[in-house]
């Protein structure tokens, strides 16, 4: 079980936003003590980053998209512009194993808090940089969010519908997927530093940007292009080397058709009493697929669409073959699975009452205490700093 593996494991979080606070939320739910330090009066920006809010009749209130990643932490405000203050956060980077921040580059070492001022009074410590486009290079200097990144990084270019299509353009995806990625690799950079620093008694200086993650999450995609060449076109809902393996439309709804294999094809061809199709030669290997996915997709549609979905997901069960419901986000919390999994979380806060929260999925179900819930803004000040 890994519930409770970062016990004794102190981290000063400086982040703010979502990749940085996503990594320190895996590192609280894994047993970290995580310190958030926040700016007095104002906090972390996504403290109103809303609707929808908690709110109390006394006036307190949390955002949503806080709560999503900062549960199982601790808030302390500290205006480290300030000697002070600034002393006090010294004092907690002295004892602390780790260290997240997620400043412009250049900002903290005004204060003498950047990794080459702090090493000198904590070798040991582990020190995370998360910035938009890393530490070196002619665009260091740069702000960035998670929006520019899916730009920039590629990632639009291939999502949406293809030209000529009705809604045509780049989308990006419905959540930052290069936030939560850079939190993840962060997250198993520090777990790694802490690795080695058993070995080595030394702390070190990571250094992570979105730009630098947004490149490499184009996985697939960007194997595609340094092997031919050519740039991935925009395909809507179809995959760029499987088919198929797209969203279809039965008589009642729509469904995701994931047919992984020629001999998964052979056998959907074979329920569907059509097993000429998967010997035309036009559709009888994937590559082939690929390379006529325009009169492959014309035939499953016109065949999908003569049942409703029951008929279609009852069939691919017993034929072995994956497919998946478009659901909202009411039907992913009443998913049987889901529910069974222990997904949703409820933990009580004493006075923003009931707070909704996902389990971590790298915890098993039942393997951990109940989270504790998202800090109010200062929260934990006195009780920290005394």
């Amino acid at each position: 079980m890994l519930a409770g593996a970062l016990k004794g494991i102190r981290v000063v979080d400086l982040s703010r936003i979502l990749a940085g606070p996503w990594c320190t939320q895996n590192l609280a739910d894994l047993g970290a003590e995580v310190i958030k330090v926040e700016r007095p009066v104002a906090g972390d920006d996504t403290r109103q980053w809303g609707p929808p809010y908690l709110e109390t009749e006394s006036g307190e209130s949390m955002s949503a998209y806080f709560m999503c990643c900062n549960r199982n932490k601790k808030s302390i405000c500290l205006d480290f512009k300030h000697a002070p203050d600034r002393e006090r956060l010294l004092e907690l980077i002295r004892g602390a194993d780790v260290l997240v921040e997620n400043y412009r580059v250049g900002t903290l070492k005004q204060y003498g808090l950047d990794y080459e001022s702090v090493r000198h009074i904590n070798p040991r410590l582990v020190y995370a940089s998360i910035t938009g486009y890393g530490q070196t290079g002619p665009k260091s200097a740069r702000p960035g969010y998670d929006y520019i990144f899916q730009g920039l990084g590629g990632l639009m270019s291939y999502t949406g519908h293809a030209d000529g299509e009705p809604g045509a353009g780049p989308l990006r995806t419905g959540v930052a997927v290069v936030d939560i990625t850079t939190g993840m690799y962060a997250t198993s950079a520090i777990l790694a530093a802490l690795f080695q620093r058993h070995g080595t008694g030394q702390g070190t200086w990571l250094d992570l940007a979105l730009f630098d993650v947004a490149v490499a999450m184009n996985a697939n995609q960007a194997a595609n292009y340094l092997i031919s060449g050519e740039n991935p076109a925009r395909s809507g809902n179809a995959h760029p080397n499987l088919a198929p393996y797209e969203v279809f439309r039965a008589s009642d709804g729509y469904l995701i058709l994931a047919i992984g294999n020629d001999t998964q094809f052979a056998r959907f061809c074979a329920f569907c009493d059509r097993s000429e199709l998967a010997d035309d030669p036009r559709f009888s290997t994937n590559s082939e697929r690929i390379r006529n996915l325009p009169s492959l997709r014309a035939v499953l549609a016109d065949i999908l669409i003569t049942e409703p979905r029951n008929h279609w997901t009852a069939a691919l069960d017993n034929l072995g073959i994956s497919w998946g419901a478009v659901n909202t986000l009411e039907d992913v919390f009443a998913d049987e699975q889901v529910r069974h999994r222990q997904m949703l979380q409820t933990v009580v806060h004493p006075t923003l009452g009931q707070i909704p929260l996902i389990r971590n999925p790298m915890l098993a179900p039942g393997s951990t205490p109940c989270p504790v819930p998202p800090p109010l803004l200062g929260e934990h000040t006195k009780a920290v700093l005394d």
